[in-house]
């Protein structure tokens, strides 16, 4: 039996819980003895079947995730899965995920008290995991190193990119106007403040495009302030997966400047939708995107504007992205991804006694 940690459907949709959420929707495909745990304030199921989730104790949170998980898991001598960043620390067997360091890297991102729960939860719950996923080499070693644990008690999961975004099709609209688009929780190692002086030398020579930037503050990241000369900068707030698709397709090119991520989804999902990527030259990036992004120096503002007016003026740059950021966008799969997170599951049950040959599953 396994027992997926699904208190990530109790919070708003990031990179963190689009991997956990679309990981345990293949999953569900593959094999017949995965449930998953969830708290009661779980309200929104994300898609998920829901007579594989299961309403577990009283608490919500950390609480929650600290005890009466654990003990639900307990009762069925499962092997608990953790595919978001925190887990019960005192659990055995379980698999956790770590997809990054961040709060480690940048940790004027984040508040005092996210921190401190970090600092306390994830050494912990790395020492006592039977085994380890991550998202990307970069990652792996980062965490490996930090933590001093051998790279080769991390299996790599890649992300991937829903196939919700997509090129447009002969029933399908774009956003109007021209504009470029930035996705992400604005947050201070995401560099939005960079790009936007970049928009703002931009605009000198291009006053006829505007920035949209697709996104809400998390409440464990420290506020940003961006000042109040946001001239044609439009911040929509969070959207839904079909009016992002609209707002990928639309845009001129997609911008990503973040000084630091451990995989990165955005990117994909605006290659899917046929929109050229911009993005640093800095974490998983290179790593990610290979040779299909224009790639900036995060920290030079003047790089970025460059970027910025190359692709929107040169036909031919934009079409060779285009054309390599399907290229790229196709390495990656939800579905492949699951099935090498499920032959982990099979590893680590066999490792531990847990394996029950009676159990059927679905193929591979």
């Amino acid at each position: 039996m396994i027992v997926v940690n699904a208190r990530f459907l109790t919070q708003k949709t990031t990179g963190i819980q689009r991997f956990a959420t679309e990981i345990t929707r293949e999953l569900l495909t593959l094999r017949s003895d995965i449930l998953l745990a969830a708290p009661r304030d779980a309200t929104d199921l994300a898609g998920l079947d829901p007579a594989a989730v299961h309403r577990v104790g009283r608490l919500t949170g950390h609480p929650w995730e600290q005890i009466d998980l654990p003990l639900f898991a307990r009762r069925r001598r499962a092997l608990l899965l953790g595919l978001a960043s925190t887990g019960p620390v005192w659990y055995r067997p379980q698999i956790s995920t770590h997809h990054d360091i961040t709060y480690v890297r940048h940790p004027e991102s984040f508040g005092r008290r996210f921190r401190a729960l970090y600092g306390v939860v994830v050494p912990r719950l790395i020492a006592h995991s039977a085994h380890l996923l991550t998202v990307s080499d970069f990652s792996r070693d980062e965490i490996a190193q930090h933590f001093g644990v051998a790279p080769e008690a991390f299996t790599v999961i890649a992300n991937a990119a829903d196939e919700r975004f997509r090129p447009q099709g002969p029933d399908e609209e774009a956003e109007d106007g021209r504009y470029l688009l930035a996705v992400s929780s604005p947050n201070a190692h995401k560099n939005f403040a960079r790009m936007i002086e970049g928009f703002r030398r931009l605009s000198l020579t291009h006053a006829d495009v505007e920035l949209r930037v697709v996104g809400g503050q998390a409440r464990s990241f420290s506020r940003q302030d961006y000042g109040d000369d946001l001239d044609r900068v439009r911040f929509v707030g969070r959207v839904d997966d079909d009016e992002l698709a609209r707002l990928y397709r639309g845009a001129l090119a997609f911008v990503f400047p973040s000084l630091y991520e451990g995989f990165g989804i955005p990117p994909l999902e605006a290659q899917r939708c046929g929109c050229p990527v911009i993005a640093a030259r800095a974490a998983s990036m290179p790593e990610v995107l290979g040779d299909s992004a224009l790639y900036i120096d995060p920290y030079d503002v003047d790089d970025i504007a460059r970027a910025m007016a190359t692709v929107i003026d040169d036909p031919w740059v934009r079409d060779r992205l285009v054309a390599k950021g399907h290229r790229n966008v196709a390495q990656y799969s939800w579905r492949a991804s699951a099935a090498r997170v499920s032959r982990v599951l099979d590893d680590v049950l066999a490792r531990e006694g847990l394996a029950d040959a009676t159990s059927p599953r679905a193929p591979l």
